[in-house]
Formats: structure tokens, sequence, C-alpha cells
């Protein structure tokens, strides 16, 4: 089943990260996000939820399906992550089946990312008028 952007079901959370649209009331939000963030990029070090990896994730009748996304389309580990995905989301209770759908489309950008991988990152625009920034000292 191909789902589109328009579809996602992913949305801004009040406190900066993601909430999923999880239709099947047998699964919890909660448990999903909880198992979706003990998946990392090995290169980033950043879980695959709060990278913003995951567009879509959604369970009806214990069918999970979910749409994801990578750092890169040449991401050393574009053929792992999907897998250590689908073995994750087989850990939540309610879930009985998971496909992963991989997808380029939108490009991934750092926009993407919650408040805290930006933060962790240091994606934040923070430079104001009253310092100098180098690669090693800010200066203000």
């Amino acid at each position: 089943m191909k789902i589109t952007p328009e579809q996602f079901n992913r949305t801004k959370a009040e406190d900066g990260s993601f909430n999923l649209k999880i239709q099947d009331p047998n699964v919890k939000q909660e448990d999903v996000k909880k198992e979706l963030r003990e998946v990392y990029d090995p290169e980033i070090s950043i879980n695959i939820f709060e990278l913003g990896l995951i567009y879509h994730c959604d369970v009806v009748d214990g069918k999970c399906h979910t749409v994801m996304t990578l750092t890169s389309p040449f991401c050393p580990v574009a053929g792992e992550m999907p897998v250590w995905t689908k073995e994750a989301l087989l850990k939540v209770p309610g879930i009985n089946e998971v496909e992963v759908e991989m997808t380029f489309e939108p490009t991934f950008s750092p926009a993407q990312m919650s408040e805290m991988a930006q933060f962790a990152l240091n994606q934040f625009d923070d430079q104001r008028d009253d310092e100098y920034v180098t690669d090693y000292h800010r200066f203000r």
C-alpha cells in the first residue's frame, strides 16, 4: 500500500516531538514512540523518531504500516534501518505484522527533526547580531 506525503499521519506535538495518529485502539501511541526511540542512526547517535525519519506509522487490526526515510539515499545502513524499525515495532503490544516502506519524498532535511534533535545537533539558528562565531569559539 503506497502512502503519499499528504496522507502521512505524523504531526508536531506540544513537547517539540511528534504525534502519530494510530487507528487501532489496542495499540498505544506511547508504546510505538518508545520502541522507535530505541532505534538509533549509528552515524548521528540520535534515534530515528526524533530525527524525523518516521513519516507515517499506523496500525489497523494489528497490522502496522510505516513509511520512513533516511538522512541520505547513500546511508551506509540503508538496508539495515528498515529491518531495525520493523523489529522494534514488532515489540509493541498489539502489533502482529509490520510493513516498512522507504521513501525519499519529501527529501530529509534538518527542519523535519524534533526540537530535541535540532538542539542536540545545534541546528537552531542561535547566532545573534552581537556575536561572532568561528568554528571553535563564540564571541559576544
